[in-house]
C-alpha cells in the first residue's frame, strides 16, 4: 500500500495573498506533476491540510476540482486518490504531444534567427548540467523549459495554447522516465537546435518527432507494455 504522507522537503510554500483555494490547487497539482504525490497514492484531507498549513475545506475543494480535470480519483467510502494514467491514456497524451511539438519544431525552424538559437542553447546547457549533477528535478523542469520556448518560437498562439493543455501531463509521464532518458534526451535537443539553427524546417520536425516518439516508448517500455 502506498504512503499516504509526502516525502520531506516536498512541500510548496504557499504563496499569500490570493484565493487559498486556488493557491491550494495549484500545489497540489505541483505535487502530482512532479510525483511528490505518486499514482495511486491515497490523499488524506487532514494531512494535506496540515502539511500546507490550512483548515480541510480548500483541500476539500482543491480535490474536487482535481478530480474534475482527471487528476484525482474520488471513491465513494474510500476516498481520494491520485490517478493512475492507463498505458492508453499515456500513449493518446504524448501521440497529440508528437503531433503540436513536431508542428513547432517546424514553425521555429522557418523564422529562426541567433538570438532565438542562443536561448535554445542556454537552455540545453543548463539542461546538461543538470542531468551531470544528477539533479532529476531541475531537468524535468528544464527539459519542460526547453519544449515550451521552442512552442513560443513557433509563434502560432493556437498551437501554443493547445500545447499548454497537456504541459503538465507530459510532465507527469515524463519525470519517471527523465532519469533513464538522461544525457541522450538533450543530446538530441543539440541535434534539434542545429536544425533550427540551419533553417531546416522539415529535419527540424523530423528531429522532433523522433525524439518525443522516443520518449513515449520508454515511458511504455518503464511500464512493461
Amino acid at each position: 500500500m502506498l504512503p499516504t504522507g509526502l516525502p520531506h522537503g516536498a512541500v510548496p510554500k504557499l504563496e499569500r495573498p490570493g484565493p487559498l483555494r486556488e493557491r491550494v490547487y495549484e500545489a497540489l497539482l505541483e505535487l502530482i506533476t512532479t510525483r511528490a504525490l505518486q499514482p495511486g497514492q491515497h490523499l488524506v484531507e487532514s494531512e494535506l491540510a496540515g502539511h500546507l498549513g490550512v483548515s480541510r475545506q480548500p483541500v476539500r475543494e482543491a480535490l474536487q476540482r482535481l478530480n474534475t480535470e482527471g487528476w484525482v480519483d474520488l471513491r465513494p467510502a474510500q476516498g481520494a486518490f491520485v490517478h493512475e494514467p492507463t498505458e492508453e491514456e499515456a500513449d493518446q497524451l504524448l501521440t497529440v504531444r508528437t503531433l503540436l511539438e513536431a508542428e513547432a519544431a517546424r514553425l521555429a525552424a522557418i523564422d529562426a534567427t541567433a538570438e532565438k538559437v542562443g536561448a535554445l542553447v542556454e537552455l540545453c546547457a543548463e539542461g546538461e548540467k543538470a542531468v551531470a549533477d544528477d539533479d532529476v528535478d531541475r531537468a524535468v523542469a528544464l527539459n519542460a523549459a526547453f519544449h515550451a520556448k521552442i512552442m513560443e518560437l513557433a509563434g502560432n498562439a493556437v498551437l501554443t495554447e493547445l500545447a499548454a493543455q497537456v504541459d503538465r501531463r507530459v510532465r507527469w509521464c515524463y519525470t519517471p522516465v527523465a532519469q533513464q532518458r538522461g544525457r541522450q534526451s538533450w543530446i538530441e535537443h543539440r541535434e534539434l537546435i542545429a536544425a533550427i539553427a540551419d533553417r531546416d524546417d522539415e529535419r527540424a520536425a523530423y528531429l522532433m518527432r523522433y525524439h518525443t516518439e522516443y520518449t513515449r516508448r520508454s515511458y511504455h517500455e518503464r511500464n512493461g507494455s
